[in-house]
C-alpha cells in the first residue's frame, strides 16, 4: 500500500510538472511576478505545515515534494517574467531536480541492491532530463 501511494506522488509530480511547462512562455507584468512569488512562498509554508504531523519516511517524501513544487514554481515564474533561453533552461533543471529528490527519497523504503538500483535509474532519469535541457536551450 505504501509503495502505491509513493508511486501516486510521482506520478502526481511529474504530470504537474509536465502541465506546468506552459507557463514558461507567458511573459508577466513586475506586479504579477510579485504577486505570484509572494503566492508561492505562502503556498509553501501551508504545504510545509501539512507535513509535520508526519513522521518516518512519509514525512521525508512530503517535505522534498513541498520543497520541489517550490523551488520549480519559482523557477517557472523567473521564466515567465524574464523569458530567456537561461531562465527556460533553469526551470527545466528545477524540475529535473525536484522529480530526482522525489524519486531518491522514495527510494529509501527499499534496501540492498533494490535501493542502489532504484537511486541508480532515479538519477539516470535526472542526468537525461538534465541533458534535454541543455539541448532546448541550444
Amino acid at each position: 500500500m505504501k509503495e502505491l501511494n509513493i508511486n501516486l506522488n510521482v506520478a502526481a509530480l511529474t504530470l504537474g510538472l509536465a502541465f506546468s511547462s506552459g507557463a514558461l512562455a507567458e511573459e508577466i507584468s513586475k506586479e504579477s511576478y510579485k504577486l505570484e512569488k509572494d503566492a508561492i512562498k505562502a503556498e509553501h509554508k501551508a504545504a510545509k505545515a501539512t507535513c509535520a504531523p508526519m513522521s518516518g519516511n512519509h514525512k521525508d517524501i512530503c517535505l522534498v515534494e513541498v520543497e520541489g513544487r517550490k523551488n520549480v514554481g519559482l523557477a517557472e515564474l523567473e521564466a515567465s517574467y524574464k523569458p530567456t533561453a537561461k531562465n527556460q533552461y533553469q526551470a527545466r533543471v528545477a524540475k529535473a531536480e525536484a522529480t530526482y529528490a522525489l524519486a531518491k527519497e522514495e527510494c529509501d523504503v527499499k534496501t540492498g541492491d533494490e535501493m542502489d538500483a532504484c537511486v541508480k535509474a532515479a538519477k539516470a532519469a535526472e542526468t537525461a532530463a538534465k541533458a534535454d535541457a541543455k539541448a532546448a536551450m541550444k
